[in-house]
């Protein structure tokens, strides 16, 4: 599920290609949707500053990640699928939820409320990354999700905040790691959190400051785990 396309106004698109990627590795066959709705508002990236005078549309916007195959997110149903995976970007937070304007009293977009639910109720796994997870903590109430560290860290994790509002919510956060010197073992757990119950899997991505391949390696690790989840 795609929320726009660039991190500050939409789906952040390292994330989705390395989500596309993840899952191609582990045989998926993919689907995407969108909500078709208008942005909360467009972002110049060159300047890191909104354009006043321009509106876009997600699901329009989306399209350039789904190289033009994609499907308003209101067709999404769990007959026709076994998980569910939103990538992070500022669009998660502003056009999938209100969440970057009103924090733990944001409202989630009616659709993406009713796949996070229906895919819950369904028992079938949903990965999130980066800022995504707080969708499902806000909607899936006592659910357990990470997006990294709860302290700054000299600026390592520039968003640490999100963590309270979490945990506001009436999540359950839990720490994690972007990089690991464990033995590979332990790899997936380590960079990903399993809420074995809910079946909802996060990894915090691009909430830290850290190498690309790093950001790669952690959805990989979700990713998996997902797709273990669907005992397929």
């Amino acid at each position: 599920v795609l929320s726009g396309c660039g991190v500050y106004d939409g789906t952040e698109i390292h994330e989705a290609s390395a989500v596309l990627v993840h899952l191609s590795r582990g045989g998926a066959e993919v689907h995407m949707y969108a909500p078709d709705v208008p942005q909360m508002h467009v972002v110049d990236h060159s300047k890191g500053q909104p354009a006043e005078a321009e509106s876009r549309n997600v699901l329009v916007e989306s399209a350039r990640i789904a190289r033009g195959k994609i499907t308003s997110l209101a067709k999404l149903t769990t007959t026709d699928h076994d998980a569910v995976i939103f990538p992070g970007g500022f669009g998660a937070a502003k056009n999938l939820s209100t969440f970057a304007v009103d924090g733990k009293d944001c409202k989630v977009n009616r659709e993406v409320e009713r796949v996070l639910k229906d895919f819950h109720k369904a028992g079938k796994p949903i990965g999130l990354c980066c800022i995504s997870p707080v969708l499902a903590a806000k909607v899936l109430t006592g659910a357990e999700v990470t997006v990294g560290h709860e302290e700054e860290e000299g600026g390592k994790w520039p968003y640490a905040g999100t963590a309270g509002a979490i945990k506001e919510m009436g999540g359950k956060h839990c720490v994690k790691e972007v990089t690991i010197s464990f033995p590979i073992n332990f790899h997936d757990l380590v960079l990903s959190h399993v809420d074995a119950k809910n079946k909802v899997v996060t990894t915090p991505a691009f909430m830290c400051e850290t190498e690309l391949h790093n950001i790669f390696d952690g959805i990989g690790a979700m990713v998996k785990n997902v797709l273990k989840l669907t005992g397929k």
